[in-house]
């Protein structure tokens, strides 16, 4: 077994997929299309960083558990994480967040 990290990726045409043979996932979907967003922005920047989750975690000075946790609080749809903790995790990986409202 490799020491490397690969994260798994996401196919995103298998999703377009699921979304268009049913409707109500694609409603759900839609309706949280922000945080599905933000969550992939934010697995993109740990992965092009080339880091673990117990990687980055250890750059912020927490357990690899609190980075899982943010993670898949932003893939619940009653989830909610602070602007602290999403600078931070930027950081952490090289970026520095960016929030725009846009049309």
């Amino acid at each position: 077994m490799s020491d490397t990290y690969e994260p798994v990726k996401l196919n995103k045409n298998w999703i377009k997929d699921r979304l268009k043979g049913d409707p109500k996932l694609r409603s759900e979907y839609e309706a949280h299309d922000i945080e599905y967003n933000l969550l992939d922005e934010l697995i993109r920047a740990r992965s092009d960083a080339g880091l673990t989750q117990k990687e980055l975690a250890e750059r912020m000075g927490k357990q690899q558990s609190a980075i899982g946790r943010l993670e898949r609080t932003l893939a619940n749809p009653l989830g909610s994480v602070s602007l602290a903790s999403l600078k931070e995790y930027a950081a952490a990986c090289g970026k520095r967040l960016d929030i725009r409202m846009i049309d």
